[in-house]
This record gives structure tokens, sequence and C-alpha cells, in this order.
């Protein structure tokens, strides 16, 4: 499914270069600021770059993952979305690419979104610990249970699909068996606090998170082995379902990211679409830029300029060096 993906972008993508137009001919580019941290500083740096490095004029709008796939898909607007988890409707989107209704442009998330289970760096090296299994073997280092003679695995807040997934996998990997207990985080809150609290104390910690995010830019963290591949036909069996009686070991899979642009993207924004292709970071970056915007309670806007300033040598692999002088003198 990737390498259609790819084989489908790299095609329209080298007729939009082909055919490239002079940077003030880009006209306005509708771009989709999402409703999540890492896709709208994302949403928002690709404007500053499209604006002062290409000559473009971009409108920010709104965005969610499928109300943004499906304006795109069936209007053709907007005519970027930068970070679409495309797990769920891989199917669509392929059709989408093949009819030449969505081109895909470059895999935003090098590491792809990550979920699973984490301990702190620091527990890991100091006791080895490195899969599921490990942490298993030691419930001692893991405070917060209601019986302080257990260990604490911090669960998703009620409501969230991750919560029924981590409780099918602890329970299939012999969690109350091994001395631990599942600790309800309450809310996404709760759930950040518990960690903060662990490393104010030095304390262990055990549960599910997910990358990028600002905590992961702040706290170093494990993501730990579970020791098996992904298996989707039992994903969809029991994995993912409430109240599954016979959950099997599994793990999560990466989830691919992208961008994804209109054909009239390409045909009127010329030269940019080889930023829209080439633009990419890694985890550990966007979650240094969220830990950042989090710590300084900025905006979507601030974390992008906090980005160009601060991490010169990831974005100016993204542009030529004639780009990449226009958008430093614009700072």
């Amino acid at each position: 499914m990737k390498k259609l993906f790819l084989a489908a972008a790299a095609a329209t993508l080298s007729m939009g270069a082909s055919g490239a137009m002079a940077a003030e001919d880009c006209g306005t580019v509708t771009v989709a600021e999402m409703n999540w941290a890492s896709a709208g500083v994302i949403a928002q740096i690709d404007k500053i770059i499209l604006e002062e490095g290409y000559g473009c004029k971009v409108e920010l709008v709104t965005g969610d993952t499928m109300p943004t796939f499906t304006s795109m898909s069936e209007k053709g607007e907007p005519d970027m979305a930068p970070e679409l988890w495309i797990n769920a409707f891989r199917e669509p989107l392929d059709k989408a690419v093949a009819e030449g209704t969505l081109v895909i442009g470059g895999e935003v998330l090098l590491d792809g979104g990550v979920e699973g289970w984490w301990v702190p760096k620091y527990l890991a090296e100091e006791h080895g610990i490195k899969t599921v299994e490990d942490a298993f073997k030691h419930p001692e280092l893991f405070p917060g249970a209601e019986d302080e003679s257990k260990g604490a695995f911090f669960n998703c807040p009620a409501g969230w699909n991750c919560q029924i997934t981590t409780a099918n996998l602890f329970n299939a990997y012999g969690g109350p068996d091994a001395g631990f207990e599942l600790v309800d985080s309450g809310s996404a809150a709760g759930l950040d606090g518990s960690i903060a609290r662990a490393f104010e104390r030095k304390e262990g910690w055990l549960g599910y998170y997910w990358a990028p995010t600002a905590i992961l830019g702040k706290y170093e963290m494990t993501l730990l082995d579970f020791g098996v591949e992904h298996d989707n036909e039992e994903w969809n069996r029991c994995t993912v379902v409430a109240d599954c009686t016979d959950p099997k070991k599994n793990s999560w899979v990466k989830s691919e990211v992208f961008t994804v642009l209109s054909p009239s993207f390409v045909e009127k924004a010329g030269v940019a679409v080889d930023y829209a292709k080439a633009r990419a970071w890694r985890n550990e970056t966007c979650n240094k830029v969220l830990a950042w915007m989090t710590e300084n309670q900025a905006t979507n806007e601030d974390g992008a300029y906090y980005f160009l300033e601060n991490f010169e040598d990831v974005w100016t692999q993204w542009v030529s060096t004639e780009v990449a002088e226009k958008i430093k003198a614009s700072l």
C-alpha cells in the first residue's frame, strides 16, 4: 500500500515539478490546520514557508481527519492536509489516488505515529527493562495502585479507544497474574500528571502513551517491545473489541502519516510541490517543539516560529538555498 502511495505521488509530483511556475504565480492555497498539536504546528510552518519562500497566499482552514479527507476527495478542498493519519482509511485513499482526485505528498512523520506502553528511560536503563515481559517481572517498581501490594499500570481515560486495547493486551500479557492493577487515569490531564509525578519523584511509571506529544518531548521514555509482530486479524477479532474474553498477545502497528494534496495544488503551486514532498520531521524534533509550546502556553504559530528559529538544520533540508534565504530573512 505504502509503495503504491509513493509511486503515485512520485509520478504526479514529477509532472508538477516539470511544469513548475514562478513562485509569484502560486496564488491562494488553502491548508487544513488540524485540531491536534503536531498537525496544528506543521500547518503553521507550511503557511510561513509557502508564503515567505514561495510567494503563495495561504489561507488556513479548520480541519479534522475524516471531514478533511472527505472534503478533499469529493470537492478538492482544501488544497493541502499537512498531517493525515491514513491507517483508518487506506482503501478509500488508495482509490482516490488511483483516480487522480488526491495526491500523496511526503511522509510528514518519518517515524510514523507511535502508540504503545512506556517506562521512564532512567528506570529502563537501571533495571534492563526493554520488553513488556521485563516490566511485568517487577511490579514493585511501579507504585500508584490502589492496592499497594500491586504494581500500577496506567490506562487511557474512559472513552478513548486505547483504553479497550490496553485492557485487552494487559490481560493477554498476564498483567493481573504478574501482580499489576489497571489504574484509570481519569482524563488526558490525569495521564500526563501521573507521568510528571513519577519523574519528579524519580519513581517508576508504566502505561499507555503515544507520539508525537509534548510529554515525550519533556520526559525521556522508553517504548517497550511487545515481543510479537502486529497481527491485524487478531487486532480486529479481539484486541480492539470491548470485553473480549480471550485476548492474545499483539502489538500496535505504526501509523503512517502523510501530507495529502489536491491536484489543483500540484497544478498551481509549481516548485512548492517539491517542498510538500520533502517536508518531514522526526518525532523527537516534533516532541521538543510541542514541549516548548506547552511550557510557554504558545500558539501553533508561536511553535512554528520557534521551530524555524531553532531547528534550521532540519527545515533547510526541505527547500532550496534560495528559498531558505528568503525564509531566514523573514524571521
